[in-house]
């Protein structure tokens, strides 16, 4: 990965956000009808063109929020400890829909750049990283390679370690796009309103607003609590905004860094 597809975000006290660029290309965005587990709300596939951008190459760590919710509100407070699962390189949870953004709203005015949640469209395009199988690594999952309720197995997959905890974000191999987690630990907010399919989606990667259901939000990604088939790329599921749990957090992503 060459000097300009990466850069760090200095959040303060030897703090920084590491960000990835996540290259322009197009992808079949949902799952095939064969694939195993598919939920119907996975479909139908469809073709999407997707701008590149940069994405944080982890989920948002404790220590990165806490460096951020110490800033001056713009919104709304922001709990510096909200995490159930304690640990300084562990994603943050326990965050709600609206403080997410508001993370990305003092991350964005504190570097005068413009930090957001990705859309849906861009999440399973950076999670993908190129492939068509159930997961970024292949057709199967294991406890080696992510961490999720792995005493149960997908497809011909092995059973592992449930762990029934979050895990540092930096334990396990990244994709070939250079992301880490994408596959359990957290489930991660995306910014879209929920849509019960992909009948009239847009095709051009950006978030999908309107004609929705505005009480829930898209997350992605499954988490450690999830059953294997929860934590494919294709998965989605829907929670309201204001909802706090152990098993949701975030990552972020900004368009056109001046880096």
């Amino acid at each position: 990965m060459d000097e300009r597809a990466i850069y760090a975000e200095d959040l303060g006290d030897d703090i920084s956000l590491e960000m990835v660029l996540i290259p322009s290309g197009n992808f079949m965005m949902g799952s095939p009808e064969h694939e195993i587990r598919r939920g119907k709300q996975e479909g139908p596939q469809h073709l999407v063109a997707v701008s590149s951008f940069f994405m944080s190459r982890y989920p948002v760590t404790q220590t990165q929020w806490r460096a951020i919710a110490h800033l001056e509100m713009i919104g709304k407070e922001l709990n510096p400890e909200p995490s159930y699962f304690q640990g300084e390189d562990h994603p943050v949870e326990e965050v709600s829909w609206y403080d997410a953004m508001e993370f990305c709203a003092r991350l964005s005015r504190a570097t005068d750049q413009e930090y957001r949640l990705p859309s849906e469209a861009e999440w399973e395009y950076a999670c993908r990283a190129g492939t068509t199988t159930p997961f970024s690594f292949g057709e199967t999952i294991s406890a080696q390679l992510a961490n999720y309720r792995a005493s149960t197995a997908f497809g011909p997959g092995p059973v592992g370690e449930y762990r029934e905890k979050t895990t540092e974000v930096n334990r396990f191999s990244a994709n070939s796009f250079g992301l880490q987690d994408m596959h359990g630990n957290v489930l991660e907010w995306c910014s879209d309103n929920w849509h019960d399919n992909y009948i009239g989606a847009p095709k051009d990667g950006s978030a999908w607003l309107a004609h929705a259901n505005n009480r829930y939000r898209v997350a992605r990604g499954g988490s450690l609590d999830y059953f294997p088939w929860n934590c494919r790329s294709a998965y989605r599921n829907r929670y309201e905004p204001n909802i706090l749990s152990d098993i949701i957090g975030f990552r972020i992503c900004c368009s056109s860094p001046s880096k």
